[in-house]
């Protein structure tokens, strides 16, 4: 992907939005890796994914300054989201710009360490978007997959982490070793269906069969 095919693409796509173009711009700005903020592309990808699948709760692992939460919420037609935030120093810019969109009154954030939290929303979710921790992606699916209703959606975020999952290192950081680990399970998970999209920094999609019966 060349800056120029990006730039043909992003005009040639769905306009970003005054408040999205805002949030993006500050939290490059007022924040320290600004790179983990979805974007105009993935962001108007993630509503179009929503569009699709018309979910009814959608649960969010990773807020971070609220892009992807915010675009989620955009493209539904009725439902939550619950969006999950582990550094509470995030909280206030997070709800100052919640508060000014539209959607604000289906988005719920939750401030704690997600694998504590979602026990507690007593709720399912036709969407999951994983976009937390990497090395902790392996816990985060298989706490969130019995949540997830038959015939739902997981969305991973980072799967190809910039191509260091298909290198040979010589010393795997914790971060990479999380997502191979990830992607490894994924592959071999006959209870789901799943293709990796090469789009940013890879996007793993995943369907949760309906009626599986393990074999």
């Amino acid at each position: 992907m060349t800056d120029e095919l990006e730039e043909y693409i992003l005009n040639h796509i769905d306009a970003e939005g005054a408040l999205l173009a805002e949030l993006n711009r500050s939290t490059h700005l007022f924040h320290l890796r600004p790179r983990m903020c979805s974007g105009h592309l993935q962001g108007r990808l993630l509503k179009m994914f929503v569009r699709m699948i018309n979910p009814g709760n959608i649960l969010e692992l990773g807020t971070f300054t609220g892009y992807s939460a915010l675009c989620l919420a955009e493209g539904m037609l009725s439902g939550d989201v619950h969006t999950i935030e582990i550094d509470d120093e995030l909280e206030d810019f997070i709800r100052e710009h919640f508060e000014r969109s539209p959607y604000a009154g289906r988005i719920h954030l939750h401030i704690g360490d997600a694998l504590e939290v979602l026990p507690t929303l007593g709720c399912s979710f036709d969407l999951v978007f994983i976009d937390a921790n990497k090395r902790n992606y392996v816990d985060y699916y298989n706490a969130v997959f019995p949540y997830v209703n038959a015939g739902g959606f997981i969305i991973a975020d980072n799967t190809l982490w910039d191509g260091k999952v298909a290198e040979e290192l010589p010393k795997l950081d914790a971060q990479t070793a999380g997502i191979l680990e990830f992607n490894d399970l994924v592959a071999a998970d006959n209870r789901v269906e799943k293709v990796i999209v090469p789009i940013r920094d890879g996007l793993t999609i995943i369907y949760k069969k309906p009626g599986y019966v393990s074999e």
